[in-house]
């Protein structure tokens, strides 16, 4: 699989063509016309826009632009998106009209894919949004509860107890999802900073999202969440699962865009997200800690939270997709290194390139003060075939 006929300063590329264990050396080379990828400038299709807004830590809407511009250097009809997070990229995939299977660990991003990247054409109506407004019994008082005067409101807890209890007796499966990702946006949106790391209000600036009521936000995300719906000519699907264990998917592009691993700040999804991961687990099958003042659960096993598991980790997922495009979104703060990734993607794939994107995360450092925030930084996109 070969990319359009393009022009860039430099390449990487295993000496011997073939990126076989053993043989392996990286070069950098002159531009060979024909072989090198560039940022093509073009302007993705209106639907993109649609895809309701995310503060998601690590959210790649800003970036949307830069890795289309890569990857329509190719052709391929189907993708996967490995690591989906707010599912923006997957989202984008789909608007390009191509085939996406969207998988995560996380089970609030698994719900994101469902409800608008496998969802085609079913939406929630006004009636069957206001009913999940309504009390109705029984209801568990879970939040209320355990979460009293730590994230909201006790009136704002007590209604989002409502809500969940009348979501779990939706039985369709898309609208459960349109639902349930509602719920999070609005949780999401009333919450300063959109994190579950400290307790209280300290951050409320008055943003008008922290002045609207609970059930209006709730409302206006169901009618977000709606508008996003769409019908792309594709059977597409979301997973929830473990990216390491995903088996038998053939796939013309693998995107992976995984948690970066980095000394500088911890890649910790569970500790930002925990009360909203919750939500769309309902609790189950998590640890929370009783003895944390933000009462979160323990955190996923995941082997991309040390250097060496990360690095182990990249050369099993582009050994199991050697037989696809391989992009890769990556930051340049985050270990293994850039010479270091190169090395084991070029293990698998006979040639490698490596495309610089300047950067700014939206959350930075959050170890240090903020005006003294590492988050100035350059998004590598890498790419295998």
């Amino acid at each position: 699989m070969f990319p359009m006929e393009v022009v860039q300063t430099k390449r990487y590329i295993s000496c011997n063509g073939k990126g076989r264990r053993g043989e392996d050396m990286i070069v950098t080379i002159p531009p060979k016309k024909g072989f090198n990828l560039h940022l093509l400038s073009q302007a993705l299709p209106p639907q993109v826009a649609k895809y309701p807004s995310t503060r998601y830590m690590g959210s790649k809407q800003k970036l949307l632009t830069e890795i289309w511009a890569v990857a329509s250097q190719f052709e391929f009809e189907t993708a996967i998106d490995l690591f989906s997070g707010s599912g923006v990229v997957g989202y984008m995939l789909k608007s390009q009209g191509k085939t996406v299977f969207s998988n995560d660990y996380m089970a609030m991003s698994y719900t994101f894919a469902k409800a608008m990247i496998e969802n085609s054409d079913l939406t929630l109506s006004q009636a069957e949004a206001m009913a999940l407004l309504e009390p109705v019994e029984p209801i568990d008082h879970f939040v209320e509860t355990r979460f009293q005067g730590l994230y909201y409101s006790d009136d704002d807890n007590r209604l989002i107890d409502i809500i969940r209890s009348n979501i779990k007796a939706v039985r369709n499966p898309c609208k459960r999802a349109i639902a349930m990702t509602a719920l999070i946006r609005a949780c999401l949106k009333k919450r300063p900073r959109g994190i579950f790391t400290y307790i209280g209000h300290r951050y409320d600036d008055g943003r008008k999202d922290l002045l609207m009521t609970f059930q209006a936000q709730f409302l206006e995300a169901v009618e977000s969440v709606n508008t996003a719906v769409f019908d792309n000519g594709r059977q597409n699907k979301a997973r929830h699962g473990d990216a390491m264990t995903l088996q038998n998917q053939e796939s013309g592009l693998v995107y992976i865009d995984p948690p970066y691993y980095s000394p500088l700040s911890d890649n910790e999804y569970v500790r930002r997200y925990h009360f909203i991961e919750g939500l769309a687990r309902d609790w189950q099958g998590v640890e929370i800690q009783e003895h944390t003042v933000t009462k979160k659960f323990k955190s996923y096993p995941t082997p991309f939270s040390s250097r060496n598991g990360a690095a182990d980790a990249f050369d099993k997922l582009f050994k199991h997709f050697r037989n696809s495009l391989i992009m890769v979104s990556y930051s340049s703060n985050s270990l293994p290194t850039l010479d270091e990734m190169v090395t084991i993607l070029a293990k698998h794939k006979p040639h490698v390139e490596v495309v610089p994107v300047n950067y700014k995360y939206s959350f930075g450092n959050q170890g240090n003060k903020v005006g003294k925030n590492k988050n100035d930084v350059q998004e590598y996109i890498f790419v295998g075939y």
